[in-house]
């Protein structure tokens, strides 16, 4: 069933029982099987996949919401598995929900209400966001891990399965346990299948030493980064990273 108020981009197809709401725009190529609902206003780009029974744009999980025009926004070549909900943003929260490109998107993960994501992000298995997270790019959340309401997850982050976060996780680091989420370093393999150079995984392992193995305190810590490291870019993100945090971060 589709809304004559939808729009289907070229060579978009869409399965049996399945039901595209008003507002909604599917890009180009875009492939949704059966038993799908995606509700507007939410633009989806090109080429992206949806699964059986995944629940797409519906309002915000969140009791403020009166029904408020605000919307879903998904870029390019994203996956989303069977029962993935996805919901819209709240008026307070901005008015929309984002989504990049080339994001993987598991079965029963979630993504609340104005929540901002980057581009290549792995979602597993019933990884749940509350709302207002936001995940930078080449991030993973493992299987059944929950993030907070207003926390950030950094460039290639890695959150191990069944993890709870509360706080934020650094960029290129493993965060990682249930109860009382702790910082194990460096995301070493994740970095170096993306290519990072050896010299560039040596000034992040050097630079987390600092942060989290020294008798340094962050601040300190931050201090002794901006001189040691003044001509790396990559340690660059580390700093600015801790500087913005304001739920401060897991060390």
């Amino acid at each position: 069933m589709v809304s004559p108020e939808a729009s289907l981009g070229e060579g978009v197809s869409i399965g049996a029982y399945s039901i595209i709401g008003a507002r909604v725009v599917l890009g180009k190529g875009s492939r949704v099987a059966s038993h799908v609902v995606i509700e507007g206003p939410t633009q989806v780009g090109m080429n992206c996949q949806f699964f059986p029974y995944a629940s797409i744009g519906f309002p915000p999980q969140d009791l403020k919401y009166k029904g408020e025009n605000t919307e879903l926004v998904i870029g390019d070549h994203n996956v989303f598995r069977e029962y993935v909900t996805v919901n819209r943003g709240t008026v307070q929260g901005g008015g929309r929900t984002v989504i990049g490109h080339h994001n993987f998107f598991m079965a029963y993960s979630h993504v609340a209400h104005d929540c901002l994501l980057g581009d290549h992000i792995i979602m597993a298995n019933a990884a749940t966001l509350a709302g207002h997270v936001i995940i930078e790019d080449h991030a993973t959340i493992g299987a059944f891990s929950g993030v907070h309401q207003f926390c950030k997850v950094g460039v290639h982050g890695f959150v191990g399965g069944y993890s709870v976060i509360t706080k934020d996780v650094l960029p290129y680091s493993k965060t990682v346990s249930a109860r009382d989420a702790r910082n194990y370093g460096v995301n070493t393999l994740g970095l170096q299948r993306q290519g990072f150079s050896p010299e560039s995984i040596h000034a992040i392992r050097v630079a987390y030493r600092i942060i989290l193995q020294s008798r340094q305190n962050t601040s300190q810590a931050l201090v002794t980064l901006k001189k040691k490291f003044s001509d790396r870019p990559e340690i660059q993100v580390i700093i600015n990273f801790i500087e913005k945090s304001e739920r401060g971060i897991i060390k």
